[in-house]
């Protein structure tokens, strides 16, 4: 590969995601020179088509909010989740770094945050674990602000979207559910209906940007603002190594192939391998041929950056538990015969809504998060080579909350129905044939749920008994917010299969984000950000933003590595003159 021309850096990032803006705009900001290459024609990665939510424990948001909570507890938390893959040095960075970044990017860039209080980690219950206030989200953002590079952000993942237009989490949520049951919540959405309709004539897009999206509107205006160019249909195709050291990179451009020469390092944050076939079928069990596996990730995400790595000498983990980080998704037809996935994250915790396998049997607290139904699912298929799921209800319950990409009154069921994304039947028999449900069990698991549903109870998996259940919950279902009965036809079904959100089997790096190889040695110049580096989770789930917060996390710390950047000298260069 014969280069057309040189440039020089201090610092190249691979990957345009929230790992690889956060690692930018850090080094940018302590004087380093940067030139992020992105491989797609749009910029955000997975990043842009997510929830958008950070897990920092001790972020300032909570401590001003009063929150009770401490890098000891996370600590225990984080040690009870991994077990066996606790990585005792990277996690400390990232806890003891963590508020720093939070801290830093509010300061310094246009980023913003919002709490989510609520928002409980996913084990609340286990040592260390807390009911909220250690998930935080990007704030609703103008993509106007973005100017003409508003057309090369990554929109939303159109499966999330409702006819095009981004939902906030949490509270703007629930204005949705109830728009046709409060006044407050009606006028509300119609603002952003109105809003949106705007938007659409005078941009062609939504330009109230939320969530993922938001995140990435911020980071990349940020970028912009600090003259950090984003190369877009950009991918980097070998890095340059001399006497041991990562010494810069070869980029295809559309200008050609430019050699890319760094004076400090080279960041891989290319966002996993999540379509990568070959690596899904090495390590995802449920996949064996690779294909078995549907992920909401842009199809550019094909572990690049892993591959990166390992040519120069880098070892991506081994041995975890899980190799990604697993939420059920739902086959969405679309208009020119090819599907999208539609993540479940929220119906499954809603009273009347349960699951069942073709066995006509649950298998699980429904509730529970999206990490944990995946592999309870998974295990209940046990050797039916479809490792498959659906999603039960009654018509009051579709009606009231949806299910999956169906949307609640007034939005009408039949162009779900038509296109088989919903079945319906008029009986549970007559929906379970239709499924391809053992009918009989169906009907006996029915009848005992709706046995224990109609009093708030679910003995079988204690659906609503922890905070986060709580939290997915309907608080107007009384006694149990999780729990109610399915039992007032016609009923309604929607099948759910493993996706992932991203994942863990990334790159062996450092407590500063430098890759390690085999031997334990840092790769000089290399360094290793967001899902290009492996998780620090351990192989588990442990709360809301726990891809998010440490991609930004650790970005921080590589910008600040790089720039050689520490705690001591930070505070004696912010200390007044004598």
């Amino acid at each position: 590969m014969t280069p057309t021309k040189m440039v020089t850096c201090d610092v190249l990032v691979v990957g345009s995601g929230a790992g690889g803006l956060a690692t930018a705009l850090t080094a940018q900001h302590h004087g380093l020179d940067v030139i992020v290459a992105e491989k797609e024609p749009v910029f955000g990665g997975t990043t842009a088509r997510s929830g958008g939510w950070m897990w920092i424990p001790c972020n300032p948001l909570a401590q001003k909010e009063g929150f009770k909570d401490s890098k000891e507890a996370a600590r225990t938390y984080l040690q009870h989740e991994a077990g066996n893959h606790f990585d005792a040095g990277r996690v400390d960075a990232f806890l003891e770094n963590g508020p720093r970044m939070v801290e830093f990017f509010e300061k310094n860039t246009e980023m913003e945050f919002t709490l989510g209080p609520a928002f409980s980690d996913y084990h609340p219950d286990a040592p260390g674990g807390t009911p909220g206030g250690r998930s935080i989200v990007a704030t609703p953002y103008d993509g106007r602000k973005l100017g003409k590079e508003i057309a090369r952000l990554r929109p939303p993942l159109k499966e999330i979207t409702f006819l095009g237009m981004m939902i906030g989490s949490g509270k703007e949520l629930l204005h949705f559910f109830n728009v046709t049951r409060s006044f407050k919540s009606a006028a509300y959405v119609g603002v952003l209906l109105a809003k949106y309709g705007r938007d659409l004539a005078s941009h062609g897009r939504a330009m109230r940007l939320t969530n993922g999206n938001a995140l990435i509107g911020r980071l990349a205006k940020s970028a912009f603002d600090q003259n950090v160019p984003i190369w877009t249909s950009s991918p980097v195709k070998d890095l340059i190594v001399e006497d041991g050291a990562i010494k810069g990179a070869l980029v295809q451009t559309e200008e050609g192939v430019t050699e890319v020469r760094t004076r400090r390092g080279v960041v891989l944050a290319a966002g996993g391998f999540p379509q990568d076939v070959l690596r899904r079928k090495e390590l995802f069990l449920h996949a064996p041929t690779g294909q078995e596996h549907w992920s909401p990730a842009p199809p550019g995400n094909t572990g690049d950056g892993i591959r990166l790595g390992e040519k120069v000498g880098g070892r991506a983990i081994e041995g975890l538990p899980n190799a990604a980080a697993w939420v059920p998704v739902s086959l969405v037809p679309r208009r020119d015969g090819t599907s999208g996935p539609f993540p479940h994250f929220i119906d499954r915790g809603k009273p009347g809504v349960i699951a069942v396998t073709k066995s006509g049997k649950r298998f699980t607290n429904e509730s529970n998060s999206y990490h944990d139904f995946v592999q309870a699912m998974i295990g209940a298929c046990g050797d039916d080579p479809e490792k498959a799921a659906w999603l039960i209800v009654d018509h009051p319950t579709i009606r009231r909350y949806g299910l999956g990409f169906v949307k609640p009154f007034p939005v009408p069921l039949t162009p779900y129905l038509q296109n088989g994304y919903l079945l319906k039947g008029r009986t549970l028999r007559e929906l379970a044939l239709k499924a391809g449900i053992d009918p009989a069990a169906f009907e006996q698991t029915l009848e005992i749920f709706n046995r224990d549903a109609r009093k708030g109870e679910d003995p079988q998996f204690r659906r609503g008994s922890t905070a986060y259940n709580r939290y997915l919950g309907d608080p107007d279902q009384k006694p149990n917010p999780c729990v109610g009965p399915i039992e007032r036809g016609p009923f309604y079904a929607v099948k759910v299969v493993p996706g992932d959100l991203g994942t863990f089997a990334g790159l062996r790096t450092d407590q500063n984000a430098r890759v390690i190889d085999e031997r334990g040695q840092v790769i000089p110049g290399l360094y290793a950000a967001g899902n290009d580096m492996a998780s620090i989770m351990g192989g588990s789930y442990p709360g809301g933003g726990i891809t998010l917060g440490p991609a930004m996390t650790f970005g921080y710390i590589a910008g600040r590595h790089l720039a050689g950047v520490t705690e001591e000298n930070a505070s004696v260069a912010s200390r007044p003159a004598a």
